[in-house]
């Protein structure tokens, strides 16, 4: 994969094309799928499509919620959230506008589907197109990279250590949290352990337990600034395929059709009459 030839972005706000943003407001309900959406620090996200299969810019972003993502993924899960709150700290970094471009995103993730659905929610990315990827080193399975191909800009962004609760993943930036989670992460952490090593056959007690303590430590999290719980860095030099499985990968990829019109010239009049369509 070469980077994107322009290292410009794809319009420019004001310029050449003008997108209102705030149009609709983001469903903040809470709900009995989705309760932790109505937390203070729950992330949100202004994005930016085509229109149609073959289709320019709209002129207005849509919103997207937690809420929205896990009516996609089917279940409200911790990784999920996880994954929303990377991508929210990632996009700040990437789009300073605001501005989440879809049609310009590719997205590398671990395998569980918690935090891949994540990514192909927010960027638009598919294995068919080859800009969905997983990680070729797997200690890296509960972050996520997020690069922007009209600029050239890739952001890997992570958890801090104090809030990470999965066995056997490491942090891979150095950022520590300053606040006391109400969960203990390392208990989680065993928790799911001894789920895992009971052979699939885990106590009821134990499934209980370990929803609950899930549900208290995401809810808790939202209730803090997400700066204070993910971390966010530019890769350098980045190469996709240093990053990724080609294992997981297409060998023959598909090209999008619902971005290549997305610059298209509009006409310079009203046409009407036998030269309409023309």
């Amino acid at each position: 994969m070469a980077h994107a030839e322009s290292g410009e972005p794809t319009y420019h706000q004001g310029e050449d094309i003008f997108i209102e943003t705030g149009v609709e407001a983001p469903d903040r309900s809470p709900s009995w799928y989705a309760p932790m959406v109505g937390k203070p620090y729950a992330p949100s996200f202004e994005m930016l499509a085509t229109r149609g299969t073959q289709g320019r810019y709209y002129s207005y972003t849509y919103p997207v919620t937690l809420k929205d993502m896990i009516k996609f993924h089917g279940h409200d899960c911790e990784g999920t959230i996880h994954a929303a709150n990377n991508a929210r700290i990632a996009f700040d970094i990437l789009f300073p506008d605001g501005i989440v471009d879809r049609s310009v995103l590719w997205g590398i993730s671990g395998t569980s589907p918690c935090w891949s659905d994540a990514v192909v929610f927010l960027t638009g990315a598919r294995l068919q197109y080859g800009n969905l990827g997983y990680f070729k080193d797997t200690s890296y399975s509960h972050a996520i990279v997020l690069y922007r191909e009209d600029t050239g800009v890739a952001v890997l962004a992570t958890w801090k250590k104090g809030i990470n609760n999965i066995p056997g993943e490491p942090v891979m930036l150095p950022g520590v949290i300053d606040w006391q989670t109400k969960v203990d992460t390392d208990a989680v952490m065993q928790l799911k352990a001894d789920v895992k090593t009971a052979g699939g056959t885990p106590t009821p007690y134990q499934v209980d337990k370990l929803r609950y303590l899930q549900f208290t430590h995401v809810n808790d999290i939202l209730e803090h600034p997400l700066e204070m719980s993910y971390q966010a860095q530019v890769i350098e030099d980045f190469r996709w395929e240093d990053w990724i499985d080609p294992d997981k990968t297409i060998a023959k990829p598909h090209s999008r059709g619902d971005i290549r019109l997305k610059n298209y010239p509009y006409r310079d009049r009203p046409i009407s009459g036998p030269e309409e369509g023309q």
